[in-house]
């Protein structure tokens, strides 16, 4: 399990200027903080707060054990869907910082022009389905609702048994 999440811009929390993922660096979107008019210390009170979360869930999720070891061993990256790929690229280089023999992105969905580029961060990239045009992840859903941290911590702990 790592966790990862997604830095909005300032006023527009749901559009993703970047992301931060657990022991990596924040990752930003330059072209995106460019369209605003943004710099990176811009958001930086944004990245600091999605740091402070990330740190909540990982105590909330993970506890006291210790991250899986990703050296040598072949990881998947799974997301739910792949917009501006900012979440998910700062996952990738997360893990890929572990030196994983093969790192692998896994998603239902996603905007074709972002899951070509995220193949700069993962050995392959794999998608059910490449929409275009492509709006939003959430349309591929009936029901995107967020997940709650009860419901993750009951599906880590059925994982575990």
């Amino acid at each position: 399990m790592l966790v990862a999440r997604k830095v909005g811009v300032p006023g527009q929390p749901e559009l993703a200027a970047g992301a931060v993922a657990e022991g990596g660096e924040a990752v930003l979107d330059r072209r995106l903080l460019a369209q605003f008019a943004l710099s990176p210390e811009d958001v930086e009170a944004t990245v600091q707060a999605e740091r402070a979360e990330l740190r909540r869930r990982v105590a909330a999720y993970r506890g006291d054990r210790a991250a899986p070891e990703v050296a040598g061993r072949d990881v998947v990256v799974v997301d739910d869907g792949v917009a501006t790929g900012a979440t998910a690229r700062a996952a990738l280089r997360a893990v890929r910082a572990g030196e994983p023999r093969r790192l692998v992105l896994a998603v239902p969905v996603g905007a074709p022009d972002t899951l070509r580029a995220l193949g700069e961060d993962a050995d392959e990239v794999v998608a059910v389905a490449e929409p275009e045009p492509f709006d939003a992840v959430g349309e591929w859903y009936a029901d995107f609702a967020q997940t709650t941290d009860a419901e993750v911590v009951a599906a880590l702990r059925a994982a575990r048994s």
